[in-house]
């Protein structure tokens, strides 16, 4: 079993190294790491090129880029995917260039899709440096970061890679998308992937990204009555701002009437999924110890994972 990875980096060079240092010391390396340098205007090319020179399965792509969105990202991985042509891969994974992996991450995932022929997207859990200390992020169970995932190769063809999507997402709707297909998504709480970018956590900040969740969760798909549900589970104030901003973002998109860019039985099937969400919710509610059975008859997944 082997693989290659993509990365598409603009302006990283206060954090790529960390990404270059954890790949190279990989205890499984892969056949061809494609980076793509998406018109960076800061020394990342030269940092990668460095590495290139000592290690030959790097491979440097330099993309002028006009773009300003996250569509840019996406098309900058396919860039770097067009690169693998003449590459016999097994396995392709999505590694951003502000990521640091265990040096056996690749060997733990590729061990776990040796295990189950169904698994088709699998990654670890992600932890944000914030105030010097790494923090774990609370993802849903339901997804798996699109900064450290692995996918089969069958799995990745099979839904057509990335969705150039403008607001992003493409990684949740990788995962939506990978089990409408068939397959099955594992996140692994066992592998620890750190991510060292800050984020902004100033009310204001939070506020504005709630809001600009929500737009993107009307225009991917999600069903109005699994967002309203999420305000009725808050427990914290803050939490309860935060939800109250992505609410008011979803409401004003379909105001707007944005236009979606994910196909319509992919939304549909996303739809059914939250839906039977909320029914499995409110059978535990009522009979806890059903929780374990519809658990186990949600959804076709070892891990079910944020759709």
């Amino acid at each position: 079993m082997n693989y290659a990875l993509v990365t598409p980096a603009k302006n990283e060079e206060a954090f790529i190294e960390k990404a270059l240092k954890s790949v190279v010391a990989q205890t499984v390396l892969p056949l061809r790491w494609v980076i793509v340098n998406d018109g960076s205007t800061d020394r990342t090319s030269e940092i990668v090129t460095s590495y290139q020179q000592r290690f030959p399965f790097i491979r440097l792509v330099n993309r002028e880029s006009g773009q300003h969105c996250f569509g840019s990202k996406v098309n900058a991985f396919r860039a770097g995917y067009a690169e693998l042509e003449d590459v016999s891969f097994d396995f392709i994974g999505n590694l951003d260039a502000d990521i640091e992996l265990p040096c056996d991450y690749y060997e733990r995932l590729l061990a776990g899709f040796a295990d189950d022929a169904k698994l088709g997207l699998s990654g670890g859990t992600r932890y944000d440096l914030c105030n010097g200390e790494f923090v774990k992020i609370r993802f849903s169970e339901f997804s798996i970061g699109g900064a450290y995932q692995l996918f089969r190769r069958e799995c990745f063809d099979a839904i057509g890679g990335y969705l150039p999507l403008e607001m992003g997402g493409e990684d949740l709707m990788a995962c939506v998308m990978a089990r409408q297909f068939g397959w099955r998504v594992c996140t692994r709480e066992d592998i620890l992937v750190h991510h060292y970018r800050s984020t902004g956590t100033a009310q204001g900040s939070q506020m504005r990204l709630g809001f600009r969740t929500g737009k993107k969760n009307f225009l991917l798909g999600y069903h109005p009555v699994f967002e309203c549900i999420k305000l009725m589970r808050i427990t914290r104030v803050g939490d309860l701002r935060d939800h109250l901003s992505e609410f008011a973002g979803f409401v004003v998109a379909a105001m707007q009437g944005g236009t979606r860019q994910v196909p319509n039985e992919t939304v549909k099937f996303l739809r059914t999924e939250q839906l039977d969400r909320l029914k499995q919710t409110v059978l535990r509610f009522r009979d806890p110890a059903s929780g374990d059975r519809t658990r186990r008859h949600a959804l076709p997944s070892s891990k079910r994972v944020e759709g």
